[in-house]
Order: C-alpha cells, then structure tokens, then sequence
C-alpha cells in the first residue's frame, strides 16, 4: 500500500504521521499513513488504491474544526492541498485547499465584496463550502455560483442551488464520500479601503475572543434558529441575532463557564468556547461536549450540535 501511494505523482506520503499537528486543538493520535495530493488525479488514485486494498481512509482539510481519536487512524488520510485562486472581474475560481483568509486578503485587495466578515476563520476553502462557514449575519453560500467535486468516481460540478446549503451545512457533510475540488465564487464590486476598515475591525473583535495561539477550534456548538426552538422555551429578545439564539447563551445560563474536564476547559469569558490547556486528549474533550450537552438539555429541554468533526477509529 505505502509504496503504490508513493508512486502516484503528486503525492507525498507521511507513515505514522502524528495528526495533532493539523488540527488546532492539537489533539490526536497518528495516522498510519498520511497522503497529501495536490491534483485531482492525484486525489482519484489515491482513493481507488485506498478502497481497493480495502484500507480505512478519511480526507481531512485544514484540521481547524477537527478532533481526532487519541489512538489515530489505522488507515490513510488524505488531504487534498491545491490552493490556486484566479480572479477574473468578479468572479473568482478558487481550489479547495487555498487558505480562506488568503482568499478574503485577495478579494479584498481587488475590490470585490462578499468575504470580508470571515476575515479570521481559520482554515481551507474546501471545509468552509463543507460547513457553510460564515461570521456576522453572513456565510459563504451567498457568493458560491457552483462546486465541483470528486465523487468518488468522477468529477461533477453543481450550481449553488443544488448544494442544499442550511445554516453551518450543505450537500457535502450528507455525502461523506463527495470531495470539494474547487468552487466559482460571484462578488461584488466595491472600494478596497472600506472592505479592509470592515475586515480589520472584525479582525481585532475575533482576534481578542479567539487568539490566533489559542489551541481551539473557535465555537463549538452550532447557535440555534429562534423558530426551531421548543415549545416554552423563551430567550431574552435582546440575545437574539438575526433569528438565532447564541449557544453561549444557553450554555452560560447552564453553568458552563471555567469548567473543565483533564486538559480541555471552557473559557472564563465565552460559554461556547472550549480550549486545550496543555495536555488534552480528545477523550477529555469528547466528555466536555457531552456535559455540556447533558447540561443545556436538563435545564432547557434544547439539543446542542457540535460544529466541529471527528475523526475515530473505524
């Protein structure tokens, strides 16, 4: 196996590849082999050997919102890098594996609007079309015209209203199997000095609640829609952001705040932000989560889902 993925051009292969230095929590046991591909036919045959030597495999991105099992992965993971961003007017063509904060910087740079309120979410392209990342009443299925993406099989591409985008979800965390190659983003044209005022105040905001050292993986529960709410459950209007209703809301009121579990503990300032103080496994995290989660469900009767991923062992 180790040698036929060595063989692949544009392919680097990585044995007992330890995981915790790609994700931000710094958290995870090794990978028994690490495959970085920066081509699609690179990524295609690397999957192909992977299913047919019947070997376990994942494909990861940036690691931003991951946690990985303590024990690893007896398996390849496989991370598509190819990072090319193309700007022509307002339209822009942009690889999976482009930092997005690189895309923000250079949309900006152009003129273009429509990314500015994500300056400072960590992490790829790819995971920010497979979460609908977004900041500030914003999210990127705004400006997505269309995806194309490796299927396991074949390369399709898909217009932006077939990505069944919701609220931090689309089409790709239903299919697993389905690998975000590249995506056609549509802007808007306006003045490069106002987008980078707006980007820097952000900036400066996100900076101070999630310092870029800090070993997290920024929120992580999804906020909760007001009308999907149960029956008798009441918020304070004033908590209320364009018809969501913050997690940290329900967590703080819950008692979450400082607690902490080995080396994983919420923060002191910020119920829904949950940091590796040193020495964190991912098994004192996964147990924060669920008392955490136990705790908002005994008190309010709501259900709180993780933004972040996971990577166990099969």
């Amino acid at each position: 196996m180790l040698f036929r993925l060595s063989a692949i051009p544009n392919v680097q292969v990585f044995v007992n590849a330890p995981l915790a230095r790609y994700t931000r929590f710094e958290i995870g046991g090794a990978a028994r082999m690490l495959a970085n591909v920066s081509t699609v036919d690179a990524l295609a045959e690397t999957l192909r050997i992977a299913r047919q030597s019947g070997t376990p495999h994942a494909i990861v991105g940036g690691g931003t919102n991951l946690i990985v099992d303590d024990d690893g992965f007896p398996g390849v993971i496989v991370r598509y890098e190819a990072k090319n961003i193309e700007i022509d007017g307002v339209r822009v063509r942009v690889e999976a594996g482009a930092l997005l904060q690189d895309l923000v910087d250079m949309t900006i740079d152009a003129g273009l609007r429509g990314l500015e309120t994500m300056t400072g979410i960590p992490g790829w392209l790819g995971g920010a079309i497979y979460g609908n990342a977004g900041a500030y009443g914003h999210s990127i299925q705004e400006c997505v015209e269309s995806v194309r993406f490796f299927d396991g099989e074949k390369t399709r591409e898909i217009s932006s209203n077939q990505l069944e985008f919701t609220y931090r979800s689309s089409i790709f965390k239903r299919s697993k199997e389905w690998v975000v190659l590249d995506a056609v983003l549509r802007l808007h044209q306006a003045d490069a000095a106002e987008l980078r005022a707006t980007a820097d105040s952000i900036l400066k905001i996100r900076n101070e609640k999630y310092p870029p050292t800090m070993r997290c993986a920024g929120s992580i529960f999804k906020n909760l829609l007001l009308a999907e709410l149960p029956s008798g459950v009441e918020v304070p209007e004033k908590v209320v952001r364009e018809g969501k209703v913050p997690s940290a809301y329900f967590l703080e009121m819950a008692g979450a705040k400082g607690l902490a579990i080995g080396g994983l503990r919420v923060a002191d300032y910020h119920a829904n932000l949950i940091y590796n103080e040193g020495g964190g496994t991912a098994r004192d995290l996964w147990h924060l989560i669920e008392t955490l989660k136990a705790g908002v469900w005994e008190k309010f009767g709501v259900r709180l889902e993780e933004e972040v991923q996971s990577i166990r062992k099969p």
